[in-house]
């Protein structure tokens, strides 16, 4: 079982008093572990399926140009992003395309690898999600998908009758969690899957709001989420015998006290929370104009087939020293052929307004290189020792399915 709680910083796992999070982590392995660059949720998400970086899979940010089609693509970085790029494009982008044509088809999701063995994989709310198991929609005229076997998604994909509420009826007092957590416990009663990967959003969407390790009253309804999966298989040691456990999160948090309309002088910006990316045909030129603005905090680009490291009008590789993987994690997104020529980690404290303007002044934002949005909780029960990054996860639990079913 894959769990991933949309956003938990490390410090608010090891501090929280969250009695199921608490049990998992007496029975199991834990350490911190790295996200991927961006460090935005589609992009971490897809690092998590299918256990490769941006270059491999191609989700590069929540909003991005799409050279073939000559549009940008936005994946939801607001209401009012999605307004601007269109509702109707931006719906089938984020749910549909993403996985059906963005996805790189030579990145494998794991749903598609464990099925292709002959298990049964299932999924709840995940963004990333393709899979062999073609599902219509419960809503008429909605296009059809490919996911796996057992496929739910936020009430829209159903493979199976669970009688479970509306995903999407109050998302602030955490009805998509508390939908995960229906399902959940309609799957563990029926011992219905051989991977369950259980997505749980509803801290992040409050983390943003009240700043990274202040959601307390979210994390207590996520971790009621956890605990109604314990519960479902005979309590916490039935569980364990049935279970072998990841818990993660894609991405930290980092507070946000400024905001800022990256510029670049012409050349097209997609900038959404704490990542923006440039298309341009003079990278060098633009960044270096982008060290006049502060909002820009590490600035790359590629020349002469190197990966060039700019902050503060300081040019050096060692930029990246004191960031998390930071050398893989940079060259990797530059070398997404959906990425813009020149990628743009957020200083400290700042977050870039989105196409619509919107941001999260005074509360929480990642998507940057640095610290605080690159480190994740990271603890498996039954697995050994965590994986480095979340590209582990997926090899960790094909391994551990393949000697199982030895």
């Amino acid at each position: 079982m894959l769990i991933v709680i949309d956003g938990l910083t490390p410090s608010m796992f090891e501090a929280a008093d969250a009695p199921a999070l608490r049990f998992l982590a007496e029975h199991g392995t834990y350490r911190r572990g790295t996200s991927t660059f961006p460090s935005l949720t589609p992009v971490c998400l897809s690092s998590i399926a299918t256990g490769a970086h941006p270059d491999v899979h191609h989700i590069p940010h929540l909003v991005w140009w799409n050279r073939e089609e000559r549009r940008l693509v936005e994946y939801g970085s607001s209401f009012g992003a999605v307004r601007a790029a269109g509702i109707a494009r931006s719906l089938r982008d984020t749910i549909v395309d993403l996985n059906a044509r963005h996805l790189s088809r030579d990145a494998e999701t794991i749903y598609e690898t464990l099925e292709d063995t002959g298990l049964t994989t299932a999924a709840i709310n995940i963004t990333c999600y393709r899979g062999r198991h073609r599902h219509l929609a419960t809503i008429p005229g909605a296009p059809a998908v490919y996911g796996p076997k057992r496929f739910f998604w936020y009430s829209l994909y159903e493979s199976d009758r669970t009688g479970a509420p509306i995903a999407v009826r109050n998302r602030a007092l955490g009805s998509i969690d508390g939908y995960a957590a229906w399902v959940g416990r309609w799957l563990v009663t029926r011992d219905g899957f051989d991977l369950l990967v259980y997505y749980l959003p509803d801290y992040d969407y409050a983390s943003h709001a009240t700043g990274p390790d202040s959601a307390h009253e979210a994390l207590a309804r996520s971790d009621a989420a956890v605990a109604a999966l314990l519960d479902a298989a005979g309590g916490p040691d039935a569980f364990l015998e049935r279970y072998a456990v990841v818990l993660c999160s894609d991405h930290g948090q980092s507070h946000v006290d400024r905001v800022a309309k990256l510029d670049a002088d012409g050349d097209l910006v997609t900038a959404s929370n704490r990542a923006a990316m440039v298309y341009t045909a003079e990278p060098r030129a633009v960044a270096e104009r982008l060290d006049a603005q502060p909002a820009a905090g590490i600035v790359l680009f590629t020349e002469d087939g190197r990966v060039v490291v700019r902050r503060d009008g300081d040019e050096d590789d060692a930029l990246l020293d004191d960031i998390p993987d930071g050398r893989e994690r940079a060259a990797a997104a530059l070398r997404n052929p959906n990425a813009g020529e020149v990628l743009v980690s957020a200083a400290p404290g700042w977050e870039f307004v989105d196409l619509a303007g919107r941001h999260h002044l005074g509360g929480g934002s990642h998507g940057s290189l640095e610290v605080a949005d690159s480190e994740v909780p990271m603890l498996t029960v039954g697995l050994g020792p965590p994986p480095a990054s979340i590209t582990g996860i997926k090899s960790l639990i094909v391994e551990h399915l393949a000697r199982h079913a030895a």
